[in-house]
This record gives C-alpha cells, structure tokens and sequence, in this order.
C-alpha cells in the first residue's frame, strides 16, 4: 500500500482524533483552563497509543504537564524527538468567528478553529505521519514525543523538565512542525528563527492623578514622556538606538541576500493584504530580509490615564508599556534586556521615574541545511508537494528551540505546514484540509528517507 493510499483511506479517522483535541479548549494564559490542559494531555496520550507508541506518559512540571511518548525500533538506531504543543492562545473576541473555536468546522476546504494549525493540527501531522510510516513499515529509526502546554506563554517549565530529564530525551534531531511555508505553490524549510526580548515599562510622575488645567504645563506627563522614549528608540532609517544593540547582529551573506531576493514575494498584494499604502523598516534591506534576519523592536501595547467614553481632564500618575524586540541569531536575549533597562534609565528625564520588568524572552536559531535530518525532510517535502521547499529564515520565534540545542545539544529541524491565511492567533484561524494531507505524507516520506 502507498503512503497516498493509506492516508486516503483514514483521513476522516485522522481529522476526528484532530477534532478530539481542538475541542477541548486548552487555552494556558487562563488559569480556569488548568482543567483542560491536563484533559488535553491526556487526550494526547489516547492518540499516541493508537498510533503506534510503545508508550505514553503525562508527566509534571512546574506547570502546565508534558506528554511524553516513545516508539523503539532499536537501540543502536538513531532517534528522532518530536516536539510539538497542546496549548493554545485564548480565543477572544468571540464576536469575531464565524463559528464556535471550539467546535471544528469544515468550510471551504478548511478545517476553522483553535488550534486547526497552531499547534493541534501541525502536532497531528507528525503522529499521523508516523503512523503511516510505522504501518507501511517505512521507520528505520527511534521516534520519541515530547508535547508541552506553555509554548504560548513562553514555555516557562520546559527548560527544567529537559535539564531533569537529559536521558529520557536524548535523541539525535528534533522534528517540529510548528512553522510556515511561503504559500502552498512554493513549500518551504525554515533554516533560521529570530530571538525574543519582552518587557513591561512603568512610567511614573506625580503621586496622583491631577487635574490638567492646574497642573499642565508645569508637571511632566507620564503618557507623554513615555510615548517620546518609546518613538526614540528606533531613528528616522529604522535604527534601534539602544547603544551596543547591534554588537553581535550577523550579517547575511551576499549568497543568502540572493537567495531571499529568489523568494516569490508580491510587495503590493502584501500591503494589499494587510491593509497599508506603504512599508517601513531599516533602510538598505528589503521586506524580506527586514522580518526575517534583522531584528526590530514593537511597541505591543501602550495605556495609562482616562480611557472609558466621554472626557476626564486629567494629568495621569502612571503610564505603561509592553514592548519587544525580535532579535537574530547570535544577540543574547538577556544581555538585550539589561542593554534596553540601562538605556532607558539614562534617558529618562528626571521627572519621571521608570521602572522595567523584563519578562518572557529567547534566543535565536539557524539550522545547518547539511543537517541528515533536514536533507531527509527537503527531499520529503519534495515528494509530497511535487517541487524542492525553499530554505528560508523565519521572523518570529520559537524559544524553546533554542533552549533544546543549549540543554540537550540536539539541532532541530523546522518542517512547518502552516500558511500566512491560516490566521493563527486571530479569530477565524483556519488550516487546509489539502495541507494537512500533504503534511502527513511529507512526515512519512521522511521517515522513509531518514536512517
């Protein structure tokens, strides 16, 4: 039997055993979904057994419980560490979904729900793929399972659980499809993730609120020194000023310049697609290589004195921040975090005070495209999708791919499925049932290609 034949011949049992997950709403930023998150991974546990795992365990942390599974075909074999994740981002403003998130439907060739690609759907793939291989006896080599549920808020007990549990996870790649290609006509690798820095900035003037006709004009005003320090830091060419920021930023190559500029991009259907006239961004790259291998800085959210209907004239005591930094391989996440506190406090005027919380963060990756596994997963991809994926690097980030090469020294393989309409995050996320297909075959064919 073929690896098309048997995936035709259980695709509505698969797309069940996705729907099993997608419907409990394992939301990790929720406290109240503490329940679901240990339902979701024992959901997980059924499926990995009746695909064909020798076992599967839920497994404490300090948080939110890891699911971990194994399938030995021999000891001296090499091992592959699936890594995928069972959580997933609230799903508010209900208001916005034209169906339940938590209730799947098929609609126009799409699965719509929480959790379709981000990361029930992708996490799929893999045990589906596996499965195919297993029963057509395609897999010469150990398959190991790890699915956490805090990918979404950081994975802020995962790095523990790897350094307790070396042993257990030892394996020679790690396989992880929880990233993109560039569109379904031109699949692609990810070779490259940017790194992460996030933080939470206080801005504090008087004691209280005052009344702004007394008090304008003589007192400074948090929201408006904080909204200048904020625009300050990146300059008129897109230039983030923090001094010593881009010490360890490396260069693209010439060669991966040309290989970027290869990429099929549509610059006005990308701005027609998001709804702005124009681009902006660091001058001398291009929009490519802007939101994959350079780093950038974002306000993600600003607030502080009267924001409720009607006017309240009023001087506010406090403003806020949470800002972050995409960073690229080679910048340390936390030696940006210290380099953002100590510019701030110098340029911060004496008339405030400023406090900074650094929170979640992560370094960057590159995988090596002579990487065995990756080759195995190019010539894969090539197979079910009928065209060689494009190696490219990714903007966003992933922190616990790093933290797996630092804890475990394993290099990880990037094999994602997800397209940018599949709306992950947003209300109405969606995934294509022909992807999800594709995505399962490519997982078998690369098992049979990795020995």
């Amino acid at each position: 039997m073929s690896i098309q034949t048997y995936i035709q011949s259980n695709k509505e049992r698969f797309l069940e055993e996705l729907f099993t997950l997608i419907r409990i709403p394992s939301v990790s930023a929720k406290q109240e979904h503490k329940p679901d998150m240990e339902a979701c991974a024992q959901q997980w546990v059924k499926i990995l057994l009746s695909s064909g795992a020798d076992q599967a365990v839920v497994m404490p942390t300090q948080g939110n419980p890891v699911v971990y599974g194994e399938k030995i075909y021999a000891p001296e074999a090499p091992t592959v560490l699936v890594y995928a994740h069972y959580d997933v981002m609230p799903a508010e403003p209900f208001g916005l979904w034209n169906s339940d998130p938590f209730e799947p439907e098929i609609r126009d060739g799409r699965i719509w729900a929480r959790g379709a690609d981000d990361d029930k759907g992708q996490g799929m793939i893999q045990v589906k793929g596996f499965e195919t291989a297993l029963k057509l006896d395609l897999l010469r080599c150990n398959v190991k399972f790890i699915f956490e549920g805090e990918e979404e808020i950081g994975s802020p007990s995962l790095e523990a659980f790897c350094n307790e549990n070396k042993e257990l996870l030892k394996a020679d790649v790690i396989l992880v499809s929880d990233t993109s290609m560039i569109s379904k006509e031109t699949p692609s690798l990810t070779t490259g993730l940017r790194g992460l820095a996030y933080w939470e900035v206080e801005v504090t003037g008087p004691n209280r609120d005052l009344h702004s006709g007394h008090f304008g004009g003589a007192v400074a005003n948090p929201v408006n020194v904080l909204c200048k320090l904020m625009a300050d830091i990146v300059d008129e060419n897109g230039k983030i000023t923090i001094p010593g920021f881009y010490d360890h930023v490396e260069e693209v190559s010439p060669a991966e310049r040309e290989m970027i500029a290869q990429i099929p991009f549509d610059e006005e259907k990308y701005k027609e697609a998001i709804g702005v006239k124009e681009l902006s961004g660091e001058k001398g790259y291009s929009t490519l290589e802007r939101n994959s291998c350079r780093p950038s800085f974002d306000i993600c959210g600003i607030w502080g004195g009267y924001t409720e209907e009607g006017s309240k004239t009023v001087l506010p005591s406090k403003a806020y921040a949470k800002v972050s930094c995409r960073l690229v391989p080679h910048q340390d996440h936390t030696h940006i975090s210290a380099l953002f506190e100590e510019y701030l406090m110098k340029v911060a005027p004496a008339t405030v005070k400023i406090k900074v919380t650094p929170c979640h963060g992560g370094q960057g990756y590159v995988c090596p495209i002579d990487l065995p596994a990756y080759q195995a997963a190019e010539k894969a991809m090539g197979i079910a999708f009928g065209k060689k994926p494009l190696a490219v690097r990714r903007g966003g980030s992933i922190p616990i791919i790093s933290t797996f090469e630092e804890v475990l020294g394993i290099k990880t393989v990037l094999m994602g499925f997800g397209l940018e309409q599949d709306a992950i995050h947003s209300p109405n996320e969606s995934f294509e049932l022909d992807i999800f297909y594709k995505g399962i075959e490519s997982v078998a064919e690369f098992y049979r290609e990795y020995k």
